[in-house]
């Protein structure tokens, strides 16, 4: 309710300030005729002024006095009609009130539109502690299986009476790995992603529990989500710690642990896995499409002002990434900057790049506190391009981000 008040008090003020300001320009504004008026007194004692020095003949005199006469008359009778507001003034004035209540209906409209009325505003540390909330408190992989919509594929009734025979069959040899495998892809192409992912902890159990080879656990991983509907439960964020445990950079895990950032209201982390997933590659990689599809809304969610990266090009972060990271902890920044200076550092080593390259990777060690490192690279940066001027302008900018210069 304060917001409303303070809102409609500031818009009324600013309205009253705008219809002052123009009241205020047509009182003081001077009609052209009351300037004319002044011009042709004047004339008429210059007349007198003359006629007295003898300069100017009595018959003459009378002759201009009828003539300014006649000027002053209907310069009087226009600064009459001026004085009095005519129909095109009270139109003006009737727009300036239109326009004015538009602005004032078109401001609250976008607001109740693109705003939260009744959301109060948020510290940065409320914001985490909200998402952490969020993120401990959030629906079980049950209850999200329970709340999912069903969306049944229809794949022949042929089909579906032997994916009901290999069911019978699988509970006769519950030890049956390949039948279970098979009986998963049967169930997911059916759509039946619950009754998939009940079988897939089977195929785990059968394919050696946690030893089980990564591309069980990374199918689990999937049919978790989708059974619960594209949410990442508590459960599916497990298996991809689990897989994060075994493999730092699988591409699955790494993108469910940033959609899980991203639902529980932490786009800012979420950005960071996704970026690094793209400039780690390969273009043909599944996640690397729902990735692009959402990475520029998540960017500017966590207020980074973002240009796509070539995917797969291993290049490290661009100078819009390194000022965000100047603000994180220190696990934060190098969660999200140490899995890129390796594989740039190796490719400027190999191949050379341009300088915005070499610019990036020293400022990303400067971050990192690998000074050594950023002053070796600083003068290998030196001996590519020590005679382009404009090349080493920023390279050499970088070296004082990094603190080397």
């Amino acid at each position: 309710m304060v917001f409303w008040v303070v809102s409609g008090a500031i818009v009324l003020i600013a309205v009253a300030l705008v219809m002052l300001s123009a009241f205020r320009a047509r009182a003081e504004a001077e009609p052209p005729a009351a300037y004319d008026l002044r011009v042709y007194r004047d004339q008429l004692r210059e007349i007198e002024r003359d006629v007295a020095r003898g300069v100017l003949a009595e018959q003459d005199a009378e002759r201009v006095r009828i003539e300014v006469s006649r000027r002053i008359l209907a310069a009087d009778t226009a600064l009459q009609n001026a004085q009095n507001p005519s129909q095109s003034g009270q139109t003006g004035l009737g727009v300036l009130w239109v326009c004015s209540g538009l602005v004032i209906a078109g401001t609250f409209a976008i607001y109740l539109d693109q705003g939260t009325p009744g959301y109060g505003d948020l510290a940065l540390s409320d914001r985490i502690a909200l998402a952490e909330a969020l993120q401990a408190e959030r629906p079980s992989q049950a209850e999200a299986e329970d709340a999912a919509p069903s969306n049944p594929v229809a794949e022949g009734a042929e089909f579906e009476t032997l994916v009901g025979q290999l069911r019978g069959a699988l509970a006769e040899r519950p030890d049956d790995l390949r039948g279970h495998r098979l009986l998963v892809s049967s169930e997911a192409r059916l759509g039946n992603f619950k009754a998939a992912r009940a079988v897939q902890e089977r195929v785990i159990e059968l394919s050696g529990g946690e030893d089980a080879p990564l591309q069980v656990w990374t199918d689990y991983a999937d049919l978790l989500v989708l059974a619960a509907g594209g949410y990442v439960s508590p459960e599916a964020e497990a298996v991809a710690e689990t897989i994060l445990a075994r493999d730092s950079q699988n591409g699955v895990a790494r993108y469910y642990w940033g959609l899980m950032q991203l639902q529980t209201g932490r786009p800012d982390r979420a950005f960071r896995v996704w970026d690094a997933l793209l400039r780690a590659g390969p273009e043909d990689a599944p996640w690397i499409s729902p990735v692009l599809a959402q990475i520029e809304d998540v960017a500017r969610d966590a207020g980074v002002r973002y240009q796509l990266p070539v995917i797969g090009s291993g290049r490290g972060p661009s100078n819009e990434d390194i000022e965000a990271a100047e603000s994180m902890s220190p696990a934060e920044r190098i969660q999200m900057i140490q899995g890129m200076v390796s594989g740039l550092a190796e490719r400027l080593a190999s191949e050379g790049g341009p300088p915005d390259d070499w610019a990036q990777l020293i400022t990303a060690l400067g971050v990192l506190g690998r000074f050594d490192q950023a002053v070796v690279v600083f003068e290998n940066a030196k001996r590519v391009y020590g005679e382009d001027p404009g090349a080493m302008d920023v390279i050499n900018g970088a070296a004082d981000r990094a603190g080397i210069l």
